[in-house]
């Protein structure tokens, strides 16, 4: 005996009809450049833009948050420097994919 679901009976094998979910670009920087950004605060050195898995786009924008969030560091406090680096790894991600990506090749 051979037993069959009809699509959309809401059965365990009964494939999703949602579409896979897809994260913006700018989100995964946001993301990654704030990972690396602790990193680097708490560890106190640079890797290789590429070992992080960071564009050379996206390392500028780390090395500038970084900057700003050692002294915010010095002047604040640890948590002012994470707040620092979650808001402007946002900003800068953000203004890099504005208009839809780097314009300049695969790692600019």
């Amino acid at each position: 005996m051979l037993v069959t679901a009809c699509a959309g009976s809401g059965g365990a094998g009964a494939p999703s009809t949602a579409p896979p979910s897809v994260t913006p670009p700018e989100v995964l920087c946001a993301r990654i450049v704030a990972h690396w950004s602790r990193e680097v605060l708490d560890g106190g050195t640079y890797g290789d833009y590429q070992s992080m898995g960071l564009s050379n786009g996206q390392y500028d924008i780390l090395r500038s948050v970084v900057d700003d969030a050692r002294a915010a560091k010095k002047r604040e406090g640890a948590g002012a420097a994470y707040e620092l680096i979650d808001r402007q790894s946002r900003e800068g991600c953000a203004a890099r994919y504005r208009s839809g990506g780097p314009d300049k090749g695969p790692w600019r």
